[in-house]
């Protein structure tokens, strides 16, 4: 595709603020990091990015640009094809959707598929090899369904849904439309409820249910847990990475974004726009108010403000841990002036 054609289609999506190309209007195979990319290849630079630099020593044939002087100055003396966007990582994004034009699986059953005669799937919709879909569960319109899924009974899937090898969804899950899960991931497993007794653990029945609304994305390996009653909610829009654990009965916003290796416990309640960096901990019914930010590896044991930023372990106030951490670096050299003063003061 030539990167002027590229161009025209994007415009829909986030309008140029122009579209010029110096030199060539190369024809792109595809796209590239900047420090990668060949002459036939697409990039893109963000305001004030590191890679700048990278920009004089490149190949790359065609790149997105923000609207920064600098860079368009520098495109143009090396004769790079360019256009300039409010936001050139969106558009890189929907660039990527038209080079890498996605190959959808054909509308059909597997003959190696197995459905209860219960289950209902709706028009269009694409079975893989070996999937499994139990009694009473409906998917819905548009869905893919690839190898090995397997879905149990009683649950609803919305249009327009893609579960990728090996997801699992337990009896009464249900997802909105446009929902991703991808491979190897759990949704609806037990939660981890039991009572202490006498003789031992008593397994508490984990009867409820998860509930995804629309346009949620679950990452690979991840497990989103069942209640022993009532439900677990993931708010519309919400992304969650690989390997993240969702407990028992918590319930997200919408449009939240968790990293990968969160843990949230049982029972925790996050607000809308959440964000959690890799490695967060939430304790258990701690709530965390909308807007919120968590640093990797934060320990939130206590309920979090509505757009407060925090970090640490246990987590404080990011400016407050920012200071807290230039100073360990300190802390022995602190130690022994404090034990020479000691020696020093009489008692």
């Amino acid at each position: 595709m030539r990167f002027s054609t590229l161009v025209k289609l994007l415009q829909s999506g986030d309008a140029a603020l122009q579209s010029s190309e110096r030199g060539a209007d190369p024809i792109l195979s595809g796209a590239a990091s900047l420090e990668q990319a060949k002459a036939d290849q697409l990039s893109f630079l963000e305001k004030g990015n590191a890679l700048t630099i990278q920009l004089k020593n490149s190949s790359v044939g065609a790149i997105l640009l923000p609207d920064q002087r600098d860079l368009i100055d520098l495109a143009r003396e090396r004769q790079i094809a360019f256009a300039v966007f409010t936001n050139p990582r969106l558009a890189f994004a929907e660039a990527l959707d038209q080079l890498y034009p996605r190959r959808r699986p054909p509308a059909d059953i597997h003959p190696t598929a197995v459905l209860d005669s219960q289950a209902v799937v709706g028009p269009g919709t694409s079975v893989g090899p070996r999937v499994c879909i139990g009694a009473n569960s409906r998917i819905g319109a548009q869905c893919i369904l690839h190898p090995g899924v397997v879905i149990y009974d009683d649950v609803i899937i919305g249009d327009h849904c893609e579960l990728h090898a090996n997801a699992v969804l337990h009896p009464g899950c249900r997802l909105g439309d446009r929902c991703v899960v991808n491979s190897n991931a759990v949704v609806g497993s037990e939660g981890f409820g039991f009572v202490p007794t006498a003789k031992g653990w008593r397994k508490m029945p984990q009867t409820g249910q998860v509930v995804l609304e629309d346009a949620v994305e679950i990452g690979s390996g991840t497990t989103v847990d069942r209640p022993s009653v009532g439900e677990t909610r993931i708010g519309a829009g919400t992304k969650i990475d690989n390997l993240v654990q969702i407990g028992h009965g918590v319930s997200t916003g919408r449009g939240c974004a968790l990293a990968s290796q969160v843990g949230i416990a049982g029972g925790a309640r996050l607000g809308h726009g959440v964000i959690l960096g890799g490695q967060v901990g939430v304790a258990n019914r701690v709530v965390v108010g909308d807007r919120a930010m968590a640093s990797s590896k934060s320990g939130i044991h206590n309920d979090i403000d509505a757009g407060a930023v925090v970090s640490g372990f246990p987590a404080i106030p990011n400016r407050l841990w920012l200071r807290c951490a230039t100073t360990f670096s300190k802390l022995p050299e602190m130690a022994k002036t404090l034990r020479e003063l000691k020696r020093e003061t009489p008692q």
